[in-house]
Formats: structure tokens, C-alpha cells, sequence
């Protein structure tokens, strides 16, 4: 395969799109939407995240996974705007999962049970 067919063929296999004001990394790979925050998601960026995940709902049909690599922290606002994502898609039908998970966040999923309301799979 030549030069231009691995190009096509990167993107085709795993599609990923940043823009200047989508501080997340969304990566599309089949009928899967990867939303990678990268950073802890708190209050001082939620609303940004919040944005990016809308986005990635909005523009790309099928689950939605949550990658929490990186991320050491979680807060109420950020559990929030998680939440509120998982309500969007179950409307819509579609499902929600959040993957590697670090085990304190893990814990606070697990205390509040929002692991019975969508997937959460530890790190």
C-alpha cells in the first residue's frame, strides 16, 4: 500500500479530529466515539469537556466510551457532566461507557453506583 493509501486508510480505521476549540481528544473508531480528556475533569474544565462531549454525541451515531487515561481526579461538576451525557444517549438509546478508570475514581463511581447506570472499567 502506498503513501496515500495508508493516509486513507488511517483515517478511515481510527478518525480523529482536534480543532482549537475542542480541548478533548475524540477518536472514532467503528461505530465507537473515544472522548480522551487527558486532564483531570474538574470544575475549572468542565464546561469544556462538557462542549467536547456534546459534540462527539451530537456529530457521530453509536456508543460513546469515556477514556479517563491521565485523568487523577474527577469532581462533582465533572461526575455531572458525565451523567448528563449518559442520560443524553440513553434517551437516544445509545449507551455509555467509562474505561480506565484510576482506582480512587473507581471508588467514588462504585459509592454512588453510577457503575449500575453505565459501564466503568478500572485501569
Amino acid at each position: 500500500m502506498g503513501r496515500q493509501g495508508e493516509l486513507i486508510f488511517g483515517v478511515l480505521a481510527n478518525y480523529c479530529f482536534n480543532q482549537e476549540n475542542v480541548m478533548s481528544e475524540i477518536v472514532r473508531k467503528g461505530d465507537v466515539t473515544i472522548v480522551q480528556p487527558g486532564k483531570d475533569v474538574v470544575a475549572s474544565m468542565a464546561e469544556d469537556f462538557k462542549k467536547d462531549l456534546l459534540s462527539a454525541i451530537n456529530t457521530y451515531e453509536g456508543k460513546v466510551v469515556i477514556d479517563l487515561a491521565g485523568v487523577e481526579m474527577v469532581d462533582s461538576v465533572g461526575i455531572g457532566v458525565i451523567i448528563a451525557a449518559h442520560n443524553t444517549l440513553s434517551q437516544a438509546g445509545r449507551s455509555l461507557k467509562v474505561i480506565n478508570v484510576v482506582k480512587d475514581v473507581f471508588g467514588l463511581f462504585s459509592t454512588m453506583r453510577l457503575n449500575r447506570r453505565f459501564t466503568v472499567e478500572e485501569a
